[in-house]
């Protein structure tokens, strides 16, 4: 059924090209007999031609307000591997700048290149910049499994720290250095952060696709400054292209735990001055490759995962980082700052001493910084507050080298003989937990949290005691088996993966992940058929003892064993009606096979109120207050329960004016 040489699209992206719900494509498909034919992939998930679709959409007049960019995207997902279309992407932006360059990039096929010069000319029409990062952003997000980025915002943050921790500033410019930059974000972030002249922004990037984009991010970004831009192509800890570079800002987000980063050619290597990192930590390896390359006076803001603080294989570098004065900084972040999104991940702050007089003395004590508390409860991959937490460090960190000044909750100065025990332990809530209390204005804060999840949940108790119900009188029901037969919805059994994840893959949900905290824990490779839920469906956990149904939100989403994916028609079933229906918890009961809680629950047996669509609406909208009902209690539950352990603890301390 496939065609060849065409770029086959799912309904999600049709929805996306057209700016629509993917409910509406599903119902142009079937009330039209002119959509286009399916070329591809499974009934439940079609592909079908992008040509074919981009004409069906101009004929139809749903086009009008879309942008070419939507159009062009599936053109470079469909070159196949992550490397084409990164250099593509690449190549194209190279080309939008220089418009009379015509030299194909390396490693191009002939669709890569006339795709290049489709994109080229796009953005010049509709904004070089915002093609080229659209076209990144849409890349990166395709590919979020085999990269790890640095958020913007935690980019800023790392930047402004640097340029405020090096000391000695004079005249003579700034220059940048980043070791394994990817696609550029941290060096890109420095140039937003410094305004003034000569600046100098040095990348090293083993991957030949991140280096072409950090590349060509940059162009964008320093354009109409003069500002030397360079991004080598090379392994930095093992054929370091910039030998001999005295820096004075070095920013890094390093591969964390590579076993294979040079150990045995590396033994004997003049940058580790303060101790050969064990084969175990890589990551101290890529601390005193940053010390290396700064200059006196300068400072390195480096991203590491908690373990290096702490590990004992570690401690003796730590120790000479902390006598030596070098580390002056170490941050804890709250988990969903960067990946890997469920750790606590922290910023150390490196700097160097000065010269002469600048030098000074070396400071007998280390700044640690507790940031933990600025995450967002339950919302690992949106970031947590990210304001707040900036403020919070940054206000932190400019107290450095005042020793009298006061800090603020959360942050600490420890002296170096209590850091160098037989631990030399960096992790900063070991020190900052016991003695932090929270601040009135925090206790303030948390009450109005708390006041405000109150007032929402007495509107809702308002609305739901209202709910009348006849008596005496029951509705028809149906099984989802007879809506089924009757074409109104699809169900589809989540499967056990088969094999290991190459490269991409879809997030995999099983039911011990639903019994944790609903996190996928595994994936499935794009290429094997897998049962698939896809925004707009309806999911339900078919087990007892994790028995639900939800709407899914969101990007695809994989299913293991005992879940079921249901894709209604959306002219005869609602979906929040149809989940609000399923999740009754006596009709888990009645459809459940045994009474234990490892029994499972017969998804063709669970029952449905059988309603018109515009009656289905009203007790979707009532579903829908049931479900913020339920969020709402939760959220309550964990802020009065925080407060209660603040309010105990600033009691147990004294000071109670009334």
């Amino acid at each position: 059924m496939s065609t060849p040489n065409a770029v086959p699209v799912s309904l999600a992206e049709i929805a996306r090209i057209a700016g629509v719900g993917r409910a509406a494509v599903s119902n142009w498909r079937r009330r039209h007999d002119s959509f286009p034919s399916r070329i591809g992939g499974t009934d439940v998930s079609p592909q079908f031609s992008l040509s074919e679709v981009e004409q069906w959409l101009r004929d139809h007049g749903k086009l009008d307000d879309v942008g070419g960019r939507e159009l062009l995207w599936p053109r470079f997902e469909a070159l196949g591997t992550r490397d084409e279309s990164g250099l593509a992407i690449a190549e194209a932006a190279r080309r939008m700048r220089s418009p009379r360059s015509r030299t194909a990039g390396a490693g191009l096929t002939a669709p890569a290149v006339d795709l290049v010069g489709d994109a080229a000319r796009l953005g010049r029409a509709e904004g070089q910049r915002e093609t080229f990062e659209f076209l990144l952003q849409r890349w990166l997000d395709t590919h979020v499994r085999q990269l790890s980025t640095t958020p913007p915002a935690l980019a800023s943050l790392m930047a402004r720290l640097a340029l405020g921790t090096r000391t000695g500033h004079d005249e003579g410019g700034l220059t940048v250095f980043d070791p394994a930059c990817g696609t550029g974000h941290l060096v890109a972030a420095a140039a937003e952060e410094y305004s003034g002249p000569d600046l100098a922004l040095l990348g090293c990037e083993k991957d030949t696709a991140l280096a072409a984009l950090a590349s060509a991010r940059l162009g964008f970004t320093t354009e109409g400054r003069d500002v030397r831009a360079e991004i080598a192509t090379a392994d930095a800890l093992r054929d370091d292209p910039f030998a001999g570079l005295r820096a004075d800002v070095a920013l890094c987000n390093p591969p964390f735990n590579e076993r294979d980063w040079g150990y045995e050619e590396l033994a004997t290597d003049q940058r580790w001055t303060h101790g050969l990192p064990p084969r175990t930590e890589p990551e101290l390896a890529w601390v005193q490759h940053l010390v290396a390359h700064l200059r006196p006076g300068g400072a390195a803001v480096v991203v590491l995962p908690p373990a290096v603080a702490s590990r004992k294989a570690g401690r003796r570098i730590r120790g000479s980082l902390l006598r030596t004065g070098l580390l002056r900084a170490v941050v804890a972040l709250p988990p969903g700052c960067a990946q890997p999104h469920s750790v606590s991940l922290q910023l150390w702050v490196l700097r160097t001493a000065g010269e002469g007089a600048a030098a000074g003395p070396v400071t007998q004590d280390a700044l640690l910084v507790d940031a933990t508390r600025f995450g967002r409860p339950g919302a690992r991959e949106s970031g947590p507050d990210w304001e707040a937490l900036s403020s919070f460090v940054l206000g932190a960190v400019t107290e450095l080298d005042r020793p009298g000044a006061k800090l603020p909750e959360g942050a600490v100065r420890v002296p170096l003989l209590d850091l160098l025990d037989d631990e030399v332990d960096v992790t900063p809530g070991r020190y900052t937990a016991s003695g932090t209390e929270t601040s009135g204005v925090e206790l303030a804060a948390s009450w109005d949290e708390l006041s405000g999840a109150l007032g929402e949940l007495t509107q809702l108790t308002q609305l739901l005691s209202k709910l009348d119900f006849e008596q005496g009188e029951s509705r028809t029901a149906v099984t989802v088996g007879d809506l089924v037969k009757a074409g109104a919805l699809t169900l589809r059994a989540g499967q056990q993966p088969t094999g290991s994840v190459r490269g991409e893959g879809v997030p995999l949900l099983s039911v011990p992940d639903l019994l944790m905290d609903g996190t996928p824990s595994g994936a499935v490779a794009t290429d094997v058929e897998h049962t698939v839920a896809e925004e707009g469906d309806v999911v339900v956990a078919g087990v007892v003892r994790a028995f639900r149904a939800w709407v899914h939100q969101g990007p695809p989403l994989a299913l293991g064993p005992q879940l079921y994916v249901l894709r209604m028609d959306p002219e005869k079933l609602d979906a929040d009606f149809l989940a609000g229906c399923l999740r009754a918890p006596a009709n888990g009961r009645q459809a459940g096979t045994h009474a234990s809680s490892s029994s499972r629950v017969d998804i063709r047996r669970l029952q449905v109120l059988q309603l018109p669509l515009e009656e289905q609406a009203v007790y979707a909208e009532t579903f829908r207050r049931l479900s913020a009902f339920q969020e709402l209690l939760t959220q309550a539950h964990g802020l009065s329960t925080g407060l209660i352990d603040d309010v105990r603890d600033r009691l147990a301390a004294g000071g109670l004016t009334g």
